[in-house]
């Protein structure tokens, strides 16, 4: 490695390019890595979430990933879009737990391509960087995460840029999506690009505010109008403590 510093992987001027046009709906996996062997058994096999000590809250459930593919996942978005001086990040939006639960529904085609990347993703931290890439600085995890975006970290099935361009891809639908899907908590994202949120009908006054940057948001989900149709929304039960948008029935 040079002793260059890595540069910014994305960040918010790149994601503030990122249309929001139907955020109301999950849009299909992007990318989809080509079918892969099982991921490496030393990581599949890792021990999940264990008991957590007397007086500690226990972790929350995910739905689909593993407990570590859950935090290993959940480290790599948090350098992706991490929290700084103009708001908070994909952590904060929950990001990890909208994949989770789309990766039972819309993104189910994507679930192997994330056990193996992830998987693949450690291993490359470990024998590039000498340790596992929850225990890298993040300079060191934006410079292993660079690797993977270009396409020069290997282990992977195919290109790792593929892998990357499929978690990049989805952690902006996370964290600009609508929350009824699980991401964007309390509409973090929405007001990092300044949406003022869906809205079916719009005043000339409403225009005029806008455009002056005076229109506050509405903090609404799609899924709070009757006119959209809920029962697309998701085909199979679930819950996300904190989204109260949409019939959950």
């Amino acid at each position: 490695m040079s002793d260059e510093q890595p540069r910014i992987i994305s960040r918010r001027d790149l994601l503030r390019t990122a249309g929001i046009a139907g955020a109301a709906a999950v849009s299909a996996p992007a990318g989809i890595l080509a079918p892969v062997a099982a991921a490496d058994a030393s990581f599949a096999t890792e021990p999940q979430a264990a008991v957590p000590p007397v007086g500690q809250p226990r972790r929350e459930a995910f739905e689909t990933l593993t407990a570590v593919e859950a935090d290993l996942l959940d480290a790599v978005v948090d350098r992706l879009i991490p929290a700084d001086a103009l708001g908070p990040g994909a952590r904060e939006a929950r990001v990890v737990h909208y994949i989770d639960r789309a990766l039972g529904g819309a993104l189910a085609a994507s679930r192997q391509a994330y056990a193996a990347g992830l998987a693949s993703l450690d291993r490359y931290a470990q024998s590039s960087r000498g340790t596992r890439f929850l225990a890298l600085s993040n300079t060191d995890k934006d410079s292993v995460l660079i690797d993977v975006e270009t396409g020069a970290a290997t282990g992977f099935a195919g290109s790792s840029a593929q892998f990357f361009g499929m978690v990049l891809n989805h952690t902006r639908q996370g964290m600009f999506g609508d929350p009824y899907y699980g991401g964007n908590a309390n509409f973090i994202g929405w007001d990092l690009i300044g949406y003022p949120g869906v809205r079916t009908m719009v005043t000339t006054a409403d225009q005029q505010a806008y455009e002056k940057g005076e229109l506050k948001p509405n903090h609404r989900s799609a899924y709070d109008y009757d006119s959209f149709n809920k029962a697309t929304a998701d085909n199979a039960p679930h819950t996300h403590e904190d989204a109260t948008h949409g019939d959950q029935a």
